[in-house]
């Protein structure tokens, strides 16, 4: 029998009590690693409830000695990062190299929460009426609750969890139920790192968890990574239930190549953010503008992206591994078999892709189409694999109209040597991540992600400044002292006589 993996919930890692479990099997072979449970209703409640009560202690902790604790807590992440990269790496499929990327930016946000007292402190202004000072406190807000997705199991939770945690408040999450033991991991680091028990709780399941954690009366914020339907199904649920929600969902992000840009670095680049990590991460290149004569280029591009192939996540040449589930590759081989039959032109077909040795493995080939136009489905939807298609234009004010009416708005990028062309971009494209010469603009962490239009839904992003606003609340007082002789304001009484 399968072994099923342990929940956190009140005090400690336990095996759930709910009977229902889904397979978590490794993408490139279909072996069964582990079975992740679906807690009860019961055991969200009580996750919740040690969440509230871990609270009323934990906010009152002075924001240095939480520090201290996150600084024991990124040592410890550094010190197992090969292994926590070989257990992400054996659940999604992902190389290692790759799976090491994913836990290091992780590593990064946590280091930023090492910075929390400074970027906690409040603004005072003295004197605003006599002998009245007006100042703010940023406080913590009590409950949060993290909703993170399979394509990045060490990264996103630890976009949250410890920002949240640094600003006082205790977490409850739920990771993805296709690839749990990468999260598991995480919060033991955690507890091993000598957090007080209960600030974080870690459960798994499905839509009925993540509904009850959306609703429950103790939940102060949700933070979902994910697609469009469901962060639009979590943003609608959680603000009908007055949470503040924060939702990173879909993207088409769009890369312009100029005819000025240099050849060599379009290509590298094109390639390794269209098919790296099997297409699967919201912020790859998935639509190539070629402006004038750039579009010349494909046949080269063709041929670089035709000699990358996906392997086993210990495969040193491997360029990216395979798609996180069967049915992921089907839906990625629908829109290819689409493409081809709404009229874009298949320059490399990654449908029939092998992989010797993993015969049963979740492969998809990289793929180029050309001749694109907007209207096609292979453009308009997100298809979250190596498929890259490319489309034209004549012109830089062109290629900034496609991209402005595309309804997705999370990351861009151009490649040029103009600068005046590269100022012209970044000030009128209307999506958040905007990158110069640079294919994949994830800002580090002292920076925001900041996701535009449908792939991004609430007010303050994720990580960086914003992330600490989303997770606590201002308090603004306004104070004024008497003298304890005459009962008169402090401040003087005099007047100045205006000339």
């Amino acid at each position: 029998m399968t072994e099923v993996i342990d929940v956190y919930i009140n005090g400690g890692f336990r095996k759930s009590e709910g009977t229902e479990t889904i397979p978590v099997t490794n993408p490139a072979t279909q072996e069964v690693l582990i079975e992740a449970p679906f807690v009860t209703m019961g055991e969200i409640d009580e996750a919740v409830a040690a969440a509230k009560t871990a609270f009323l202690e934990w906010r009152l902790v002075p924001s240095s000695e939480r520090v201290r604790y996150m600084m024991n807590y990124q040592l410890l992440l550094k010190e197992h990062h090969d292994e926590i990269a070989e257990i992400l790496a054996k659940e999604t499929g992902k190389t290692f190299a790759d799976a090491k990327g994913d836990v290091w930016r992780g590593i990064e946000v946590v280091e930023q929460a090492c910075n929390i007292p400074s970027m906690m402190m409040g603004e005072t202004s003295e004197n605003v009426a006599r002998g009245i000072d007006t100042y703010s406190l940023i406080q913590p807000l009590g409950v949060c609750v993290g909703i993170t997705p399979f394509n990045f199991p060490a990264m996103i939770p630890l976009w949250m969890f410890p920002m949240a945690v640094a600003c006082g408040n205790t977490f409850v999450l739920k990771p993805s139920e296709q690839d749990p033991m990468t999260p598991n991991k995480l919060i033991e680091l955690f507890y091993e790192a000598g957090f007080p028990k209960d600030l974080v709780q870690l459960v798994h399941g499905g839509k009925e968890q993540v509904n009850a954690l959306i609703t429950h009366q103790d939940t102060r914020t949700i933070s979902f990574v994910g697609s469009v339907a469901v962060g639009q199904h979590v943003y609608r649920l959680g603000t009908d239930h007055l949470k503040r929600v924060q939702c990173m969902a879909g993207a088409k992000n769009h890369m312009i190549i100029m005819p000025d840009a240099d050849k060599a670095q379009v290509i590298s680049a094109l390639v390794g953010s269209s098919v790296g990590a099997a297409g699967q991460r919201c912020m790859a290149i998935s639509v190539a503008v070629f402006v004038g004569d750039a579009q010349y280029w494909i046949p080269e591009v063709r041929e670089a992206m035709s000699k990358v192939r996906p392997g086993a996540w210990d495969d040193e040449d491997a360029g990216y591994g395979p798609q996180i589930s069967a049915a992921a590759k089907q839906r990625i081989l629908g829109f290819i078999d689409a493409g081809k039959k709404e009229g874009a032109v298949c320059e490399l077909d990654g449908s029939d892709c092998r992989v010797d040795g993993l015969p049963d493995g979740n492969f998809v080939g990289p793929t180029l189409f050309s001749d694109v136009t907007t209207d096609m489905s292979i453009y308009k939807e997100e298809i979250f694999g190596p498929v890259l298609v490319a489309v034209n234009a004549d012109n830089l004010e062109e290629a900034i109209v496609i991209i402005n009416d595309n309804p997705y708005g999370n990351g861009t990028s151009i490649f040029t040597a103009s600068g005046g062309a590269a100022r012209k971009f970044q000030s009128e494209i209307e999506v958040g991540q905007v990158g110069i010469n640079i294919p994949i603009p994830v800002p580090l962490p002292f920076f925001s992600f900041t996701g535009w239009k449908n792939s991004f839904y609430g007010d303050q992003h994720a990580y960086g400044k914003q992330a600490v606003r989303f997770y606590t609340e201002t308090k603004t007082i306004t104070a004024r002292w008497f003298s304890t002789e005459s009962s008169e304001p402090v401040a003087s009484n005099m007047t100045i006589e205006l000339k």
